[in-house]
């Protein structure tokens, strides 16, 4: 019969067993470099991601949403290495609460925004002051990002209050959480028209691009990244160059993307 010393071996060999097999993976999962991301980049950045893996053999996860989201989330404390932001506000958001590691920031995408229509048959337009946008729409609503955090949506209204349209439409936005919340909602049929980014509308066959928003109507689009000032991961250095590189600015460029000296 077994004595309890002989069980308590027994019990420690078994412990020992299970934690190496539990640490390799442990470290592993602690490695993986941690990316948010503006929901617009999602397309591209899973090419990149892909590509990262395949040329270093190293693991990255990425989390995508509205650009408001994820600051207030790294402000809350949440696990991110890296920071890309669909525009300069909610970047400038963590470098002034210091949560971002500012020499390593940049600008590092551009984008144009454009209307889509759920409708192959949609006439295209030119979009300008006069440009009876609200008639378009009708009693219809009109998708966009959540105009008062969402990039997307504060762009869209920039450009319509600059053309002199958006008393009119005012209150026929539906405002959604992100960007490609708003695509949907237009690629679904549950909203005739919306405003997104050209990239975003590129990646939905869903939606036709019937007018695209003059540049000066609008402030530019700019992506910036960051690392986050909490990031301890050793690979995050490597991979914001990666992202940076020849290789990811094809990646990003075929799908849409200026991308920034």
């Amino acid at each position: 019969m077994a004595t309890r010393k002989d069980w308590l071996k027994g019990v420690s060999v078994a412990l020992a067993l299970l934690l190496t097999a539990i640490g390799p993976a442990t470290a592993l999962a602690a490695e993986k470099v941690t990316i948010f991301a503006a929901a617009s980049l999602k397309n591209a950045l899973d090419a990149i991601n892909g590509e990262w893996r395949k040329q270093t053999g190293k693991e990255s996860t990425a989390s995508y949403a509205a650009s408001s989201a994820l600051a207030k989330q790294i402000e809350q404390g949440a696990p991110a290495d890296v920071f890309i932001s669909a525009d300069l506000a909610w970047m400038d958001y963590l470098a002034d609460e210091k949560l971002i590691k500012g020499d390593t920031r940049s600008n590092l995408l551009g984008n144009r925004i454009v209307l889509v229509s759920g409708s192959k048959d949609a006439a295209e337009v030119e979009i300008g002051p006069g440009f009876d946008l609200a008639g378009l729409v009708g009693n219809e609503r009109l998708a966009m990002g959540a105009v008062d955090s969402v990039p997307a949506g504060r762009y869209g209204k920039a450009a319509l209050e600059k053309l002199g349209l958006w008393p009119s439409l005012a209150g026929k936005v539906a405002g959604a959480e992100s960007v490609r919340a708003a695509l949907l909602l237009v690629s679904r049929g549950e909203a005739p028209y919306g405003i997104v980014y050209r990239t975003d509308a590129a990646a939905d066959a869903g939606v036709k691009v019937i007018g695209t928003f003059p540049e000066n109507s609008h402030p530019p689009i700019i992506y910036p990244i960051a690392i986050t000032a909490d990031s301890r991961n050793p690979d995050a250095g490597a991979y914001l160059d990666f992202v940076r590189s020849p290789k990811a600015a094809a990646l990003f460029e075929a799908e849409g993307f200026t991308v920034l000296e």
